[in-house]
């Protein structure tokens, strides 16, 4: 093998360690994802109220656009160099930094369960974004600049609706 193609193959290889911080990020995030999508479902089931109709719409536009995201970042994961490690539903939990959706809650409780955990992604994702930056890593940049619009995105409307306070019961 040439020594040029050697030496390019060093600076460009993506055989990133288990423990790399971007593998890390990514790791968790692949699992937040599964949590999220789960909470929604549950918000998309649960919510009652003067605003049933647009709420259960919404949540189930959030699981859905947020289940998408989870093969992408799980084939980067696969792109840099490790396996996807939260494969199983416990696993995903313990892995994940957000927290799943509580019993027994009323409309408000479940928008500003689902925002709390939303601002907990979206500070994960700018943090993981900066990791992958300082690793000189552009395309999981760009996956994570990508992925955190929709976050915010609908962490916005829960912030617009909690601040409102329409009908929904506290």
């Amino acid at each position: 093998m040439p020594a040029a193609r050697t030496t390019l193959l060093r600076e460009v290889s993506q055989e990133n360690r288990e423990d790399h911080p971007v593998v890390q990020y990514l790791q968790c995030q692949v699992a937040n994802a599964f949590v999220l999508y789960a909470n929604y479902k549950h918000y998309h089931w649960q919510t009652f109220g003067p605003h049933f109709r647009d709420l259960h719409l919404m949540f189930d536009e959030f699981a859905k656009q947020v289940l998408e995201t989870v093969d992408d970042m799980a084939e980067r994961i696969r792109m840099i160099g490790q396996d996807v490690q939260p494969v199983q539903l416990t696993q995903m939990q313990d892995t994940a930094n957000v927290h799943s959706a509580a019993a027994g809650q009323s409309t408000h409780e479940m928008i500003e369960e689902a925002d709390a955990n939303l601002l907990v992604v979206i500070k994960d994702m700018r943090d993981a974004a900066k990791a992958a930056d300082e690793s000189h890593d552009p395309g999981t940049v760009d996956l994570f600049s990508k992925i955190v619009q929709i976050h915010e995105k609908h962490e916005w409307f829960l912030r617009q609706i909690l601040k409102k306070k329409d009908g929904l019961s506290g």
